[in-house]
């Protein structure tokens, strides 16, 4: 079949909420077209085949495209996320990325959409149901928006042996079970695990059918430090606040860990077993309080083989039975961890900039890419924050977005497009500080205060860790 032709200014892989967050601001602050290339049959990427009752682990205002709001800007009165700003549901999320699309993408005229395609590499794409063929030109750059790939439980293999006989599934079937069983083992100890059991404990399930594997416990995020508004400046300003004192105060890089807890700033699961892992997982303190009525933790290492009656693990095995449904939550979220510079020629690989928010990441590429001229200046102010897995990884993690935040800092024009873009809420809660608000502002001396001892500090570390 001969390849039909096109042209487009930016050919972008991927209708994820990165490829979406990127062609948001071409569109808003270019005159320049776009063709989206994308495997699925609506945009929203990995939303498409996400388990039924996934939410977002941060607050919606932190989530989608530049110009246009996610959610209803109102706070949970119910449930595990009780007074803090709503985190949008998977369902939502997804509606909300097609309606973009609908509403705004489409209609500006300058928008091709190519869902249900799959690319090839060198322009070259094809339509997964009907096989036409398609060659795209891009006569600026092509964005390729599926290098951090996401894995998700629908369509992950699992890197252990599963026995015939046993019941398995990813998350997304459990609410699907028609009849009790005997007892559940949620295989994974990140944020997936973590839905998992939420899930599981919020539909009654006996906490004590509950055996939950955790290879590595995970240092995590309390959901209170990332409120958007004001009304949280003392959570959300203090947490950076003290998190930047934490370093700076500390000896070694176990006393930075444990200063790091002291001040809220880190949440753990055992308050006996020390985290070896730091992915960046959020959670409410009223689902950690969930989480830890769970007894049955098993801190085995990771799983071999999945048998009828019981479950190898690295130092052991627990006993289980032909009744038990085994979940599996072992995907990693993000499963490409190296770097490369983003801005390369006519290729840009949008990765993070800022620390927990690849979003809004996007965003901020897009607008290096439109605002400023020569590579070398666009790759240093977008340094990469590369995606943590261990627990020292913090410290390149957040060395990094601090490096980036002092280089925006010198930038009179890129403070003001932070201040008017909506993913970047700290901006406007900055802001809205009173002068003489004498409490608010000793907390953003301490912030000052300590960030370059802070950045001074983790220096040091990286030498202990390289």
């Amino acid at each position: 079949m001969k390849h039909e032709t096109i042209k487009a200014d930016y050919v972008i892989v991927g209708s994820g909420a990165v490829g979406m967050a990127f062609a948001d601001v071409i569109l808003s602050e270019t005159d320049a077209t776009i063709a989206i290339i994308d495997r699925y049959q609506k945009p929203g990427g990995h939303w498409n085949v996400a388990y039924p009752f996934v939410t977002l682990h941060q607050p919606s205002a932190y989530y989608g495209v530049s110009s246009r709001e996610l959610g209803s800007g109102l706070k949970d009165k119910v449930g595990l996320n009780k007074g803090l700003f709503e985190v949008a549901t998977g369902a939502e999320v997804s509606a909300y990325y097609e309606n973009v699309m609908r509403q705004t993408f489409l209609p500006s005229g300058r928008v091709q959409y190519f869902p249900m395609c799959d690319y090839k590499g060198d322009g070259v794409f094809e339509h997964t149901l009907s096989g036409q063929s398609y060659h795209v030109t891009a006569e600026l750059k092509t964005v390729d928006c599926t290098y951090l790939n996401t894995s998700v439980p629908s369509t992950h293999t699992p890197n252990f042996s599963v026995a015939e006989g046993v019941k398995f599934m990813p998350l997304n079937d459990l609410p699907s079970i028609t009849d009790a069983p005997d007892g559940y083992v949620v295989i994974g100890g990140g944020k997936t695990g973590i839905d998992a059991c939420l899930w599981l404990l919020e539909h009654n399930v006996d906490p004590d059918k509950i055996q939950w594997v955790v290879s590595r416990d995970a240092w995590l995020l309390n959901r209170k430090n990332t409120q958007p508004t004001l009304e949280f400046f003392n959570d959300t300003i203090g947490a950076q606040a003290n998190q930047f004192e934490a370093i700076a105060n500390s000896e070694s890089i176990t006393d930075m860990f444990d200063r790091l807890e002291d001040c809220g700033y880190f949440l753990r699961l055992d308050p006996n077993v020390r985290p070896e892992m730091f992915h960046g997982a959020t959670i409410s303190e009223l689902e950690l309080a969930q989480l830890r009525r769970l007894k049955n933790v098993v801190r085995l290492g990771r799983v071999k083989d999945v048998r009828v009656n019981k479950t190898v693990l690295d130092k052991g095995e627990i006993t289980t039975g032909p009744n038990y449904i085994h979940v599996d939550c072992s995907a990693s979220a993000l499963s490409n961890l190296k770097m490369k510079p983003i801005f390369q020629g006519d290729l840009i690989t949008p990765q993070m900039v800022r620390s927990y928010q690849p979003v809004f990441s996007a965003a901020f590429i897009a607008h290096a890419e439109t605002a400023y001229d020569t590579e070398e200046k666009q790759n240093e102010i977008c340094g990469v924050v590369a995606i943590p897995d261990k627990d020292t990884d913090f410290i390149k993690f957040t060395a990094a977005f601090m490096k980036n935040q002092y280089v925006w800092s010198q930038d009179p024009s890129l403070g003001k497009w932070l201040f008017n873009n909506r993913l970047d809420g700290f901006s406007h809660v900055v802001a809205a500080i009173d002068k003489d608000d004498n409490e608010k502002m000793a907390v953003m001396k301490k912030l000052r205060d300590n960030a370059f001892p802070a950045m001074g500090k983790l220096t040091q570390y990286m030498t202990q860790i390289a």
